[in-house]
């Protein structure tokens, strides 16, 4: 089995060196090659291509921008293995990765894996809150927390490999971003094929976003869900709802103090403990701790007021996607 990786990249060549880099450790002793494509960036990353010419089989494409799930297509039909593996610019990849992918898919072969992702010590404050707000099984984060059924995975693309087999039958992704990549899963699943997750098969995801980007980034995450229940309505799950009812609790709470009934904002206080605690600990740091705190607030609002706002145009008032949120979706 021959593996492709897969790398869209935009604007980002200080990303992209340090995860070829990471690639040069790999201990996997079979060969593979790297395709990056560079999605219409106005930074270009070929000279940091260049550097890892004699280290790694790599090929490099540029394009027009088209979005990062078009990108990972490209890819995919210029590569030259039978299985694909996509991965973020903002990733670094463990030693043990391709190895532990490779062992997996021999012990257990399927058509599509995902794998969880963590935080290296070097990441900053706000790198570590926001991967604990985006992983921990306290928050919407869960499912990339490892929570989910390993035979019912839904793979997301900054850590995922698809087949060329089940690439061919179902096109890749969709021109909808984000969303692209729970859309994928339900197609494939239709299909006949399976996912999985891989728990050994992490990566370190770097996410290098601000607050004011965290909160866009999740908020069209909220957008996205009821599109993607519309397209895919057997595979709605009530736990979508679950951070618009938290904020709308929350909310609800807060006027219930103004009038003396302080009972239900303790639910919110102690939850909110729980995370201050969980991650302190877990990230050895109580200032991560904090951030945690407006991490895990901002996830829950931006995706709760993005969901009910895509419920209602969607679902209530029948509009179209691509004319409710033209933001979420990229012309190929």
């Amino acid at each position: 089995m021959m593996f492709s990786l897969i790398i869209p990249v935009y604007n980002r060549p200080d990303e992209i060196e340090e995860l070829l880099h990471s690639l040069t450790l790999q201990t996997y002793n079979q060969p593979f090659e790297v395709v990056v494509i560079e999605d219409g960036s106005t930074i270009a990353c070929d000279e940091v291509i260049a550097k890892f010419n004699h280290q790694l089989t790599i090929t490099y494409y540029y394009k027009q921008n088209s979005g990062p799930g078009d990108s990972r297509n490209f890819g995919m039909q210029h590569a030259g293995g039978d299985y694909f593996i996509i991965f973020d610019s903002d990733c670094v990849i463990p030693p043990h990765y391709l190895q532990s992918v490779a062992d997996n898919l021999a012990a257990g072969y399927t058509d599509c894996f995902g794998g969880p992702d963590g935080a290296l010590d070097s990441f900053s404050d706000v790198q570590k809150a926001i991967n604990f707000a985006m992983t921990s099984f306290l928050t919407t984060g869960g499912i990339r927390g490892k929570s989910e059924k390993i035979e019912k995975f839904q793979p997301r693309s900054f850590n995922m490999g698809i087949s060329k087999l089940a690439f061919e039958a179902s096109g890749g992704f969709g021109n909808i971003h984000p969303g692209e990549d729970p859309d994928l899963s339900i197609r494939l699943w239709k299909l006949g094929y399976t996912t999985k997750l891989f728990t050994s098969s992490f990566v370190y995801h770097k996410r290098r976003i601000d607050w004011e980007k965290f909160y866009k980034q999740v908020n069209k995450f909220g957008k996205a869900r009821p599109i993607l229940d519309k397209w895919h309505p057997e595979y709605k799950k009530i736990t979508f709802l679950f951070p618009s009812f938290f904020i709308i609790g929350l909310v609800a709470s807060l006027m219930l103090v103004l009038i003396d009934v302080n009972f239900f904002i303790y639910f919110y206080i102690l939850y909110f403990v729980a995370v201050l605690v969980l991650s302190s600990v877990s990230n050895k740091s109580l200032k991560v701790g904090l951030f945690s705190l407006a991490a895990v607030f901002i996830q829950f609002y931006g995706y709760g007021t993005g969901y009910l706002k895509s419920f209602t145009k969607i679902h209530l008032l029948k509009e179209a996607p691509q004319k409710a949120f033209p933001e979420l979706f990229f012309r190929p």
